[in-house]
């Protein structure tokens, strides 16, 4: 069974992963994971012990699309392919997810300041219930950053939300000398990994003419 032309639900409330995937012709709906914030969280982000970058972002995101197909069965949706994406910021080993304040936020800037870190981004496909995989790794060099710019960025509100507490298409990008990769991996959704899966898997990336 293919899904050509079929929508695909995405397993994430971002903005940013929405518009990406618009970008590249993609027909989906968002699948809210919580209907209610008063619910509690559906997986837990928690890194595990000595659990590498690279493993935690593949088995969050596993996670997400594993959750993301019982949610439609439990609604009784129907079942198309559930698409989930987790970005993650690496340093020295060092996992930098989303901050829980703006302390949390300053220490995490402050640290990538005049440093070069990965931004890992695993996306992974649930096809009647078979998950397959992809993952992009982007390095990106910050300069020295000031106290005053930091603090800037965090009023701004684009450092919350967002791994390592910077949003690349935001006030961030004056702070970057150079990257290696891909841009739409930072963002939060590699288009190239992203399409080729889609493809892989019977589902029409770009519109028709």
């Amino acid at each position: 069974m293919t899904f050509a032309g079929h929508y695909i639900y995405l397993a994430s409330r971002s903005p940013r992963r929405r518009e990406l995937l618009k970008q590249i012709g993609v027909r989906h709906s968002v699948l809210l994971m919580r209907e209610t914030v008063s619910r509690a969280v559906d997986i837990d982000e928690t890194p595990l012990l000595d659990e590498s970058p690279t493993d935690y972002v593949y088995r969050i995101t596993h996670a997400k699309a594993e959750a993301g197909r019982i949610r439609l069965i439990q609604r009784k949706l129907p079942l198309f392919p559930v698409l989930a994406a987790d970005t993650i910021v690496a340093l020295d080993g060092c996992i930098f997810g989303k901050p829980k304040d703006a302390t949390h936020a300053e220490e995490m800037l402050t640290a990538l300041s005049g440093r070069t870190h990965q931004v890992l981004t695993a996306i992974a496909l649930n096809l009647q219930g078979t998950i397959k995989h992809r993952l992009s790794i982007t390095t990106v060099r910050f300069r020295e950053i000031g106290k005053r710019e930091i603090q800037a960025c965090i009023a701004g509100g684009e450092a919350f939300d967002k791994a390592g507490a910077y949003a690349i298409q935001g006030m961030a990008a004056a702070f970057i000398v150079e990257i290696f990769g891909s841009y739409s991996g930072v963002m939060g959704l590699p288009l190239f990994e992203t399409a080729q899966l889609l493809e892989e898997s019977g589902i029409k990336v770009f519109p028709e003419s």
